[in-house]
């Protein structure tokens, strides 16, 4: 990881707000449970906000649904990071702190194929229904774990009425699996990025986008151990650093 460069990339009032803090007070264990989608962009940001507070991170990654789940259930955390329908929801049943929801991403969804190999024309619901119909195999994030690509796309195919046709065809991937032996993906562009076998052709039809489901959203838990630590964390995700990696990662930062 490039700190050097990425610190210096930052805004200098806010690494030195960011800086006295952190030689003000102890160092922190900051405990962050946050959507898959943002693994990348996170580990890629996590040294360098240790480097510059003093606080270390224990991260976890799961479905949105497991950790809004997880949270419900009553584990201790100090941030979340899921979509923004489900962390308004947790800060109505007393789970968020008021008035630590910040927004860190947008995304949505889009469709990838292997390296090298023709892309399909996606640009109308028409154009991605053809595509979808003539490919031999299609793979997208498992619904039942609480993926939100695939309950997403599970309802955009249900709503073309081609369900059937996908489903036959198809095979549910969880992040740990390789993404081979396909001839479409559908997932979230930070996922499909991340492997070099794969070509981006490009966001699905906005009509079949629901961009407020992945509005990517961080907050402070009702219970955190450590409150200080975790709003520091939050405002640096929020930074003009973090948007860079961000945007890098394949999705749209709040705060460009």
């Amino acid at each position: 990881m490039k700190i050097r460069s990425l610190v210096a990339a930052a805004n200098f009032g806010f690494v030195s707000l960011l800086l006295a803090g952190a030689s003000a007070t102890n160092a922190a264990e900051v405990k962050l449970l946050s959507a898959e989608v943002m693994r990348h962009a996170i580990n890629e940001l996590a040294g360098v906000f240790q480097h510059m507070t003093g606080h270390k991170l224990w991260i976890n990654y799961d479905s949105a649904r497991i950790i809004r789940n997880r949270i419900q259930g009553g584990e201790i955390a100090d941030v979340v990071i899921i979509e923004k329908p489900a962390v308004e929801a947790l800060s109505e049943q007393g789970k968020i702190a008021r008035g630590s929801m910040v927004t860190l991403a947008r995304s949505g969804l889009a469709l990838a194929v292997r390296k090298g190999a023709p892309k399909p024309d996606i640009s109308s619901i028409d154009g991605l229904k053809r595509a979808l119909l003539a490919a031999k195999s299609i793979a997208y994030p498992d619904p039942t774990r609480g993926a939100a690509s695939g309950v997403h796309f599970l309802r955009v195919i249900e709503r073309l009425d081609i369900a059937q046709e996908v489903n036959a065809k198809a095979t549910l991937t969880s992040p740990s699996v390789a993404r081979d032996g396909f001839d479409i993906l559908v997932s979230q562009p930070a996922a499909i990025l991340q492997w070099p076998n794969l070509d981006l052709v490009g966001w699905l039809p906005d009509e079949l986008q629901d961009y407020n489901a992945f509005t990517w959203t961080a907050a402070v838990t009702a219970d955190a151990k450590e409150p200080n630590a975790a709003k520091a964390l939050i405002q640096f995700l929020s930074s003009p650093t973090a948007a860079a990696v961000i945007e890098k990662r394949g999705m749209k930062p709040a705060f460009p």
